[in-house]
Protein backbone atom coordinates (compact mmCIF):
# COMPACT_ATOMS: atom_id res chain seq x y z
CA UNK A 1 0.00 0.00 0.00
CA UNK A 2 1.62 3.11 -1.18
CA UNK A 3 3.13 5.25 1.28
CA UNK A 4 1.39 3.93 4.48
CA UNK A 5 4.61 2.85 5.88
CA UNK A 6 6.14 5.54 5.17
CA UNK A 7 3.41 7.97 6.96
CA UNK A 8 3.68 5.54 9.72
CA UNK A 9 7.40 6.81 10.30
CA UNK A 10 6.67 9.14 10.73
CA UNK A 11 5.07 10.98 9.43
CA UNK A 12 5.71 14.92 7.30
CA UNK A 13 9.06 21.53 0.67
CA UNK A 14 12.14 21.84 -0.87
CA UNK A 15 15.15 19.45 -0.33
CA UNK A 16 17.76 21.17 1.65
CA UNK A 17 21.38 21.14 0.16
CA UNK A 18 24.58 21.19 2.61
CA UNK A 19 26.34 24.33 2.79
CA UNK A 20 29.26 25.31 5.19
CA UNK A 21 28.53 26.90 8.05
CA UNK A 22 26.47 26.11 11.59
CA UNK A 23 23.75 27.85 13.29
CA UNK A 24 24.79 29.11 16.61
CA UNK A 25 26.16 25.77 18.20
CA UNK A 26 23.95 23.79 21.23
CA UNK A 27 24.29 20.71 22.61
CA UNK A 28 22.27 18.13 21.24
CA UNK A 29 20.82 17.66 24.38
CA UNK A 30 19.72 21.32 24.32
CA UNK A 31 18.26 21.41 20.77
CA UNK A 32 16.49 18.03 21.67
CA UNK A 33 14.80 19.82 24.50
CA UNK A 34 13.95 22.86 22.20
CA UNK A 35 12.42 20.85 20.18
CA UNK A 36 9.91 18.55 22.49
CA UNK A 37 8.94 22.15 24.49
CA UNK A 38 8.14 23.70 21.10
CA UNK A 39 5.66 20.81 20.07
CA UNK A 40 3.95 20.57 23.66
CA UNK A 41 3.28 23.90 23.18
CA UNK A 42 1.95 23.49 19.46
CA UNK A 43 -2.01 22.69 19.82
CA UNK A 44 -1.87 22.33 15.57
CA UNK A 45 0.28 21.95 12.61
CA UNK A 46 -0.24 22.31 9.48
CA UNK A 47 2.30 21.92 6.41
CA UNK A 48 3.13 21.48 2.84
CA UNK A 49 5.39 18.12 2.32
CA UNK A 50 7.35 16.38 -0.18
CA UNK A 51 7.99 13.06 0.79
CA UNK A 52 11.36 10.40 -1.47
CA UNK A 53 11.60 7.07 -0.75
CA UNK A 54 14.25 4.98 -1.34
CA UNK A 55 14.18 0.97 -1.49
CA UNK A 56 17.85 -0.90 -0.36
CA UNK A 57 19.70 -2.83 -3.02
CA UNK A 58 17.03 -1.66 -5.94
CA UNK A 59 18.50 0.33 -8.42
CA UNK A 60 16.16 3.64 -9.77
CA UNK A 61 13.51 2.86 -7.38
CA UNK A 62 12.54 5.90 -5.78
CA UNK A 63 9.05 6.93 -5.04
CA UNK A 64 8.20 10.16 -4.87
CA UNK A 65 5.17 11.69 -3.52
CA UNK A 66 3.60 15.57 -2.31
CA UNK A 67 0.72 17.14 -0.71
CA UNK A 68 -0.48 18.85 2.46
CA UNK A 69 0.07 17.71 6.15
CA UNK A 70 -2.49 18.42 9.55
CA UNK A 71 -1.79 17.24 13.10
CA UNK A 72 -4.05 18.70 15.89
CA UNK A 73 -4.44 17.71 19.09
CA UNK A 74 -5.82 15.39 20.75
CA UNK A 75 -5.64 12.85 18.35
CA UNK A 76 -6.41 14.71 14.74
CA UNK A 77 -4.27 14.04 11.90
CA UNK A 78 -4.61 13.76 7.99
CA UNK A 79 -2.11 13.54 5.09
CA UNK A 80 -3.75 14.28 1.93
CA UNK A 81 -1.40 13.36 -1.09
CA UNK A 82 -1.77 14.43 -4.53
CA UNK A 83 1.07 13.00 -5.96
CA UNK A 84 1.50 10.74 -7.51
CA UNK A 85 -2.20 10.24 -7.21
CA UNK A 86 -4.85 11.06 -4.71
CA UNK A 87 -4.12 9.53 -1.12
CA UNK A 88 -6.04 10.25 1.82
CA UNK A 89 -4.92 9.61 5.30
CA UNK A 90 -6.98 10.71 8.55
CA UNK A 91 -7.48 10.08 12.60
CA UNK A 92 -10.66 11.30 13.94
CA UNK A 93 -8.94 10.22 17.22
CA UNK A 94 -10.85 6.62 17.14
CA UNK A 95 -10.61 5.28 13.94
CA UNK A 96 -7.39 6.10 11.48
CA UNK A 97 -8.29 5.67 7.75
CA UNK A 98 -6.08 5.14 4.71
CA UNK A 99 -8.09 6.04 1.27
CA UNK A 100 -6.13 4.82 -2.29
CA UNK A 101 -7.81 5.97 -5.22
CA UNK A 102 -5.71 4.22 -7.71
CA UNK A 103 -7.15 1.02 -5.54
CA UNK A 104 -10.85 2.05 -5.46
CA UNK A 105 -9.87 1.12 -1.62
CA UNK A 106 -10.09 2.10 1.81
CA UNK A 107 -8.83 0.74 4.96
CA UNK A 108 -10.17 1.63 8.40
CA UNK A 109 -7.94 0.57 11.63
CA UNK A 110 -7.96 1.75 15.54
CA UNK A 111 -6.35 4.66 15.70
CA UNK A 112 -4.87 4.04 18.28
CA UNK A 113 -2.51 1.36 17.69
CA UNK A 114 -1.33 3.31 14.66
CA UNK A 115 -0.53 7.07 16.67
CA UNK A 116 1.53 5.06 19.58
CA UNK A 117 3.74 3.85 16.40
CA UNK A 118 3.31 7.29 14.05
CA UNK A 119 6.75 8.98 14.32
CA UNK A 120 5.84 12.03 13.06
CA UNK A 121 2.61 12.55 15.17
CA UNK A 122 4.61 11.95 18.03
CA UNK A 123 7.27 14.20 17.29
CA UNK A 124 4.83 16.69 15.55
CA UNK A 125 2.09 16.77 18.56
CA UNK A 126 4.50 16.45 21.43
CA UNK A 127 3.04 12.82 22.58
CA UNK A 128 6.61 11.78 22.17
CA UNK A 129 9.26 12.33 24.31
CA UNK A 130 13.08 12.84 22.49
CA UNK A 131 14.78 12.83 25.14
CA UNK A 132 13.53 9.55 27.00
CA UNK A 133 12.70 7.79 23.75
CA UNK A 134 15.89 7.93 21.82
CA UNK A 135 19.54 8.27 22.06
CA UNK A 136 20.44 11.81 20.90
CA UNK A 137 23.51 12.20 18.81
CA UNK A 138 24.96 15.51 16.45
CA UNK A 139 24.73 14.69 13.02
CA UNK A 140 28.43 14.05 11.24
CA UNK A 141 29.63 17.57 9.39
CA UNK A 142 28.26 16.45 5.65
CA UNK A 143 25.09 16.43 7.15
CA UNK A 144 25.04 19.78 8.79
CA UNK A 145 22.85 22.25 7.27
CA UNK A 146 24.04 26.44 7.73
CA UNK A 147 20.40 28.23 9.81
CA UNK A 148 19.57 24.62 11.20
CA UNK A 149 20.18 22.20 13.87
CA UNK A 150 20.13 18.49 13.07
CA UNK A 151 20.36 15.58 15.04
CA UNK A 152 20.48 11.74 14.87
CA UNK A 153 17.90 9.91 17.03
CA UNK A 154 18.30 6.46 17.52
CA UNK A 155 15.58 4.27 19.52
CA UNK A 156 15.92 3.31 22.58
CA UNK A 157 13.44 0.30 21.75
CA UNK A 158 13.64 -1.44 19.08
CA UNK A 159 11.05 0.07 16.86
CA UNK A 160 9.43 -2.06 14.08
CA UNK A 161 10.37 -0.17 11.11
CA UNK A 162 12.92 3.16 12.17
CA UNK A 163 16.36 1.98 13.17
CA UNK A 164 17.90 5.92 13.01
CA UNK A 165 16.19 8.78 12.62
CA UNK A 166 17.89 12.44 11.25
CA UNK A 167 16.13 15.60 11.91
CA UNK A 168 16.63 18.93 10.81
CA UNK A 169 15.28 22.13 12.43
CA UNK A 170 15.29 25.63 12.40
CA UNK A 171 17.60 27.77 14.23
CA UNK A 172 15.03 30.47 15.54
CA UNK A 173 11.52 28.80 15.47
CA UNK A 174 13.09 24.66 16.20
CA UNK A 175 10.13 23.68 13.48
CA UNK A 176 11.02 20.85 11.57
CA UNK A 177 11.95 21.27 8.44
CA UNK A 178 13.44 17.36 7.55
CA UNK A 179 13.20 14.25 8.49
CA UNK A 180 14.74 11.46 7.00
CA UNK A 181 14.01 7.54 8.34
CA UNK A 182 16.72 4.55 7.92
CA UNK A 183 14.27 1.56 8.20
CA UNK A 184 16.15 -2.11 9.40
CA UNK A 185 16.27 -2.85 5.87
CA UNK A 186 18.48 -0.01 4.85
CA UNK A 187 15.76 1.61 3.02
CA UNK A 188 15.32 5.49 3.22
CA UNK A 189 12.30 7.93 3.44
CA UNK A 190 12.91 11.72 3.55
CA UNK A 191 10.22 13.96 4.29
CA UNK A 192 10.08 17.91 3.60
CA UNK A 193 8.32 20.45 5.50
CA UNK A 194 7.63 24.17 4.17
CA UNK A 195 4.76 26.57 4.34
CA UNK A 196 4.61 25.85 8.00
CA UNK A 197 1.26 26.68 9.94
CA UNK A 198 1.11 26.96 13.92
CA UNK A 199 -2.03 26.82 16.07
CA UNK A 200 -4.98 27.30 13.13
CA UNK A 201 -7.97 25.15 15.18
CA UNK A 202 -9.67 23.30 11.96
CA UNK A 203 -12.99 21.87 12.72
CA UNK A 204 -13.94 18.57 13.76
CA UNK A 205 -14.88 17.19 10.02
CA UNK A 206 -11.97 18.30 8.36
CA UNK A 207 -10.99 14.69 10.18
CA UNK A 208 -13.14 12.51 8.08
CA UNK A 209 -12.91 11.33 4.43
CA UNK A 210 -15.93 10.15 2.70
CA UNK A 211 -14.43 8.11 0.06
CA UNK A 212 -16.21 7.96 -3.44
CA UNK A 213 -19.62 5.73 -3.92
CA UNK A 214 -17.94 2.33 -4.71
CA UNK A 215 -14.78 1.71 -2.74
CA UNK A 216 -14.12 -1.01 -1.04
CA UNK A 217 -14.02 -0.88 2.66
CA UNK A 218 -11.85 -3.18 4.54
CA UNK A 219 -11.85 -2.80 8.40
CA UNK A 220 -8.49 -4.12 10.34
Amino acid sequence: MKYKQSVIFIVICWFLTPVAGLAEEMRPLDIAKQIQQTYEKTVSLKADFIQSSTVRGIRHRQRQGRGTMVIQKPGLLRWDYTIPDQQVLVSDGESFSLYFSSENQMIITPAKEYLQEDVTYNFFSGNGNILEDFDVEAVSEDLQVKGYYALQLTPRKSHAQVETLFAWVEEKTFHIKRLQILDHLGSTTDLQFSNVVVNHQFPADFFHFTPPEGTEIISQ
